[in-house]
């Protein structure tokens, strides 16, 4: 028994799925940026984009499913070649489906992106953009310098299309910690966010989610090059709280790779946890979701992250 199970049993409270409700496909590791926190490795150089093949394969399946909302990460999902092709084909679908993106609000301002807003507004993308504070040089310390004043200019450029200002074109924030501590209090830091966003940018947007850095990957070796590892996963141990493990995003979603492979989250992708088929990696298109929710859930140390002090999944905090 890892840790984390052990937690959960001295809680009293197992960790089991139900109805899947959200399909998150990791569709690549490319990235304009090589931002500190990331913890998918992503970056420029990234080899790793999901295929035509492996879209169809996917379309297919999703189809003929009641999941109900599609969750699209990376890297930056808008760089692979097929990303226009997988939103069209998806809402060609004979029963509509909620689009979401997590999306780099930079790569707007990059040549040859100029498209994404209109294309984004016209599809109803619903999207969450990482930015880790209202203050340039936080954010230019955690994704890199320039970042700051590309967001900002993105998000204006988001604004005027009616993101953030309008009930059908949903723009939400996701604030980072820029170190080795959990989160503040949500709800006070997104009122925060939206008083110093609107008054100095004139930007608005719907809901800020804050998500705490979970201790594998890139933000790992930060954490190691700083010597602080080990203190900020006893952090996450003493900060383990049971009443966030009914809103783990593990629970309803099937995390998929830019392969079609079946993990239980994207934390899980990147440590190579995926569900099996026997001795095989599980296909995302071999699920039958009527029986998904009675395979368990795999869970490690790195878990403690979801279930640190207020919680924290792909929808900010859960208590």
């Amino acid at each position: 028994m890892n840790p984390f199970d052990l937690a959960l049993s001295n809680a009293h409270h197992p960790l089991t799925r139900t109805t899947p409700e959200i399909l998150q496909l990791n569709i690549g590791k490319l990235c304009n940026l090589t931002c500190v926190h990331c913890h998918v490795n992503a970056g420029p150089k990234r080899k790793e984009i999901m295929s035509r093949d492996t879209i169809d394969k996917i379309l297919t399946w999703f189809e003929q499913t009641d999941i109900h909302t599609l969750d699209l990460t990376g890297g930056t999902p808008e760089m692979i070649p097929d990303f226009r092709y997988l939103v069209e084909s998806v809402r060609n679908f004979s029963t509509p489906r909620k689009v979401m993106t997590r999306l780099n609000a930079t790569i707007i301002e990059e040549p040859g992106y100029e498209w994404i807003p209109e294309f984004h507004a016209q599809h109803q993308i619903s999207i969450i953009a990482s930015m880790p504070c209202y203050a340039p040089d936080n954010v230019n310390a955690q994704r890199g310098e320039g970042v700051f004043d590309a967001s900002i200019s993105a998000f204006q450029k988001l604004n005027a299309l009616g993101y953030g200002r309008t009930p059908e074109l949903e723009l939400n924030f996701v604030y980072n910690p820029n170190g080795a501590f959990l989160p503040p209090d949500q709800h006070e830091l997104e009122n925060d966010y939206k008083v110093e966003m609107k008054k100095h940018f004139d930007i608005d947007f719907h809901s800020l989610f804050c998500i705490a850095n979970m201790p594998i990957a890139r933000f790992a070796s930060y954490l190691k090059r700083n010597n602080q590892l080990n203190a900020y996963h006893q952090l996450l141990r003493e900060a383990f709280n049971p009443n966030t493990i009914e809103g783990l995003m593990c629970r309803n979603t099937i995390n998929t790779s830019w392969l079609g492979e079946v993990f239980d989250c994207d934390f899980n992708q990147m440590l190579k946890l995926g569900l099996k088929n026997g001795d095989d990696p599980l296909f995302v298109w071999d699920i039958n979701p009527n029986t998904f929710s009675e395979i368990p859930i795999q869970t490690a140390s790195h878990c403690f992250g979801c279930t640190a002090g207020s919680g924290s999944s792909c929808g900010g905090s859960l208590t």
